[in-house]
């Protein structure tokens, strides 16, 4: 039998990265912490903690700080069925996948729709964050996966409307000829990531050729629709974010009548089901108030 004490000394230090941390939110000593860690590898016979800065999992311990999250979903569960059950734990944390553009754009509203949980949100491109949920790494995501993963429910939740956006100056400096396959293959483009390939997937439906434009790398959201303001490059931004400056005339699109739909999906994981209920009514009810809705046979990112 494992001792739950020592599994949520490993969960915290796995979560914050060190010792220290890991101590002040369980209100114990860092030495206390370094103990329960200790006898916890003692116990399964095997190295749980790669100490450094930050500290990480090895394999065997990412399972069991798994399992340790499994456990306290479940006893959230628990809280909900049996009001008698008042165990003396923190608030239940759900560590959830999301791409940074629903993050800019709705999901917070969704968070905010919901009471009594931690919300641990892990950054990733909405074509990648369903492994996430393969893994065991999270109980749901928002994802570009359509399929139910193997233990998940799906929902549809619509889709996020991308506008390819330049500022006037760059227009007028890249593409005063007319925007075509030669003068995009010369301007520079915004991506977020490596796995960002919603500008080439524009391109080639808005050009029907492949174009590989030279690349601005720009890691954030806001910073894309900042960067496109500043006339530094062109990207996909979500409509939302851009819908002011597209009417005000500091942003205008590269070719007009030519969005990109992003189909957007909440898978979450059936073990966590009866304690994400109130957050995927959240999630539906925040994403329907801006995404866009997906017609049969509609529009869909391979």
């Amino acid at each position: 039998m494992l001792d739950y004490a020592h599994l949520a000394a490993l969960a915290a230090v796995i979560r914050t990265g060190s010792f220290e941390r890991a101590a002040q939110q369980l209100n114990v000593t860092p030495s206390a912490i370094s103990q329960r860690i200790k006898l916890l590898e003692e116990r399964v016979g095997t190295i749980l903690v790669v100490r450094g800065q930050p500290c990480t999992a090895t394999p065997a311990g990412q399972r069991l700080c798994q399992h340790m999250e499994q456990v306290a979903l479940l006893e959230g569960a628990l809280r909900q069925g049996l009001p008698g059950f008042r165990p003396e734990t923190r608030p239940a944390t759900l560590r959830i996948a999301v791409n940074a553009d629903s993050l800019a754009t709705w999901f917070i509203d969704a968070m905010a729709q919901t009471e009594g949980y931690l919300f641990d949100l892990v950054l990733d491109d909405q074509d990648h964050s369903a492994e996430w949920l393969r893994r065991g790494e999270v109980v749901a995501a928002v994802t570009s996966h359509g399929k139910p993963i193997q233990g998940c429910n799906c929902h549809a939740l619509g889709a996020l409307r991308y506008v390819a956006t330049a500022s006037p100056a760059f227009m007028e400096r890249w593409f005063a000829g007319g925007f075509d396959a030669d003068t995009a293959a010369r301007a520079p483009c915004l991506v977020f990531n490596e796995k960002d390939r919603l500008q080439a997937l524009w391109l080639r439906e808005a050009l029907d050729a492949e174009v590989r434009p030279p690349l601005h790398w720009m890691p954030a959201s806001q910073a894309f629709v900042d960067a496109a303001l500043a006339g530094i490059g062109w990207g996909m931004n979500p409509e939302t974010l851009v819908a002011g400056h597209l009417r005000a005339g500091r942003l205008v699109a590269l070719k007009a009548g030519q969005p990109l739909d992003v189909p957007l999906f909440w898978q979450e994981s059936r073990i966590a089901g009866n304690l994400l209920r109130d957050v995927t009514r959240a999630v539906l009810r925040a994403a329907g108030s801006v995404l866009v809705p997906v017609s049969p046979g509609g529009p869909a990112i391979p």
